[in-house]
């Protein structure tokens, strides 16, 4: 890996209330290591570690929202309850004393498989009962569910604030609950909350943006997560035009999103190379063109192998960050979230700062079951 100018990755970021020291985002990873849903002095130190390590801007795993079924895992962490709350608390105030910055990343996991063969005491819910195209599972969500879900994520939300976060990020990605009323093979409705264009399917997201602003008031800010891709099928796109990128995320930004987080397998890969070429605009950057909002990128930051290998056990090597710096340098997009890399070592964003590329680890797959 080789000596590259990092500066631009160190300049300020900053959007309503929340202020950030440089442009590093660590990426929302799922770690199933809070013990009936309570994150303990492990999951604190864990977080701690990264505000010491110089991250700008922290991203919680995966939290749910206080709804029945919400999560595919035991070890997934709650993010409502008095015990759970108090965690959440001792989290972020050990961060704000390392100097970081975080958000916990809110969710619900719709009608996704579990994990571990963990099994819920209620049914999963979806738009449409199905957990991918043609595939049934769980029940379809009646307006009532609706409506509940939507003041889940909004009490979720301001609980956050009230807790000292200093953001929130609603999940909409990868196929879990939002992402299922997004996907045309999943949502197969035929009431207000379907339809047959994206922007008609976004209306679930929308109210929960709406209720979330609300919640929250003008000042604070509200990221959201999406994803072409979905776990079911890596290969899907949601929007297959900048004209269809438009008409489901502007609506979301008009509702109150800030941030538009933009999760890829390979940041550096074109949206639509058929328009710009193979050094076009990615996701974020797109997102960024036709909504006008700050962005985040994200997918294989510092590592010579995609998120995929992970789970095959597969590790990743260093890699250079030259296409990253040029991108940054040209607004493509505003922030970078890294997860692998600062997942395996808390100090990846300090030696970059630093120029100590040379003592940069890569990833080994052991990572994921301990919290380093």
């Amino acid at each position: 890996m080789s000596q590259t100018d990092t500066s631009t990755l160190f300049r300020q970021f900053s959007i309503r209330s929340l202020e950030l020291k440089n442009r590093i985002v660590m990426a929302p990873m799922t770690r199933l290591f809070a013990p009936g849903g309570i994150p303990g002095e492990a999951n604190v130190a864990y977080y701690k570690r990264r505000a010491e390590g110089q991250v700008g801007l922290i991203l919680s795993e995966g939290t749910v929202v206080d709804r029945p079924a919400s999560r595919n895992d035991g070890g997934i962490p709650l993010f409502h309850g008095d015990a759970a709350l108090a965690g959440w608390k001792n989290v972020i105030d050990e961060v704000h004393k390392s100097g970081g910055r975080m958000a916990p990343q809110i969710w619900h996991t719709g009608s996704t498989r579990y994990i571990n063969d963990w099994e819920p005491d209620a049914p999963v819910e979806s738009p449409s009962g199905l957990v991918a195209p043609g595939d049934p599972r769980g029940v379809a969500m009646s307006e009532e569910d609706i409506a509940d879900a939507v003041a889940a994520f909004a009490k979720a939300s301001a609980d956050a604030k009230r807790l000292g976060f200093d953001t929130v990020e609603i999940h909409g990605a990868h196929g879990y609950l939002i992402d299922q009323f997004f996907w045309a093979g999943t949502n197969l409705r035929t009431d207000g909350y379907g339809g047959l264009t994206i922007k008609e399917r976004s209306r679930f997201a929308s109210e929960i943006v709406s209720a979330v602003r609300e919640a929250v008031g003008p000042d604070f800010p509200i990221i959201m997560r999406f994803s072409q891709w979905k776990q079911q099928d890596l290969t899907v796109k949601v929007a297959e035009t900048p004209a269809a990128i438009e008409d489901w995320l502007l609506p979301l930004v008009d509702a109150g999103v800030d941030i538009i987080h933009c999760s890829q397998r390979r940041f550096w890969e074109p949206e639509f190379p058929e328009i710009d070429g193979e050094n076009g605009l990615n996701f974020a950057g797109w997102a960024k063109k036709v909504t006008g909002a700050a962005t985040i990128s994200v997918g294989s930051v510092g590592l010579d192998k995609d998120f995929a290998t992970a789970f095959s056990g597969e590790g990743s090597t260093p890699a250079s960050l030259d296409r990253l710096i040029e991108r940054m340098e040209r607004g493509e997009f505003d922030l970078i979230a890294v997860g692998r890399a600062i997942l395996a070592d808390p100090q990846w964003v300090a030696k970059i700062e630093t120029g100590n590329i040379e003592t940069l680890s890569g990833f080994d797959a052991k990572a994921l079951g301990e919290l380093v």
